[in-house]
């Protein structure tokens, strides 16, 4: 892998978020699958929508609800950090802002699968919407050779 892409600093946290999210899918079922024995759920049981956040406790299902949102908005990220990465624009600044979306993307991970305060979830969610914005406004820059 000698090549520009795969040199460029914007892969690094691109992998962290990726294993991040494999830690919390680890995490989902360490305390999902020994939750469903204890409530009985067959995983049969599980086919019909809302058994599980109806039947198991809301602590459990917080980690299943940060793994799905681990699949939602970080999608976007993964193609703006590759694009970025394509133009040859994943080093500096842009990488810097990966790192801190990555940041808020753990903490935002810790706060819902732990305590769940919506208050803080969401000024979390929303400081990293907001640096992704700004990744999506420089690869726009990058790809349609926007000058200011």
């Amino acid at each position: 892998m000698e090549t520009a892409i795969a040199q460029s600093a914007i892969l690094q946290p691109v992998v962290a978020l990726l294993a991040w999210t494999m830690v919390m899918w680890l995490w989902m079922y360490a305390t999902r699958l020994p939750a469903m024995t204890k409530a009985g759920i067959a995983p049969n049981d599980a086919r019909k929508t809302g058994v599980l956040d109806e039947r198991l406790p809301a602590q459990v299902q917080w980690k299943a609800h940060n793994y799905n949102h681990l699949h939602e908005q970080p999608t976007v990220f993964y193609a703006v950090c590759l694009l970025l990465a394509m133009v040859g624009w994943g080093d500096g600044f842009n990488a810097w802002l990966a790192w801190a979306y990555v940041g808020l993307r753990v903490a935002h991970s810790l706060v819902q699968a732990t305590v769940n305060a919506v208050a803080v979830r969401f000024a979390l969610f929303a400081l990293s919407s907001l640096v992704l914005i700004a990744l999506v406004f420089h690869a726009a820059i990058g790809v349609f050779d926007i000058h200011f």
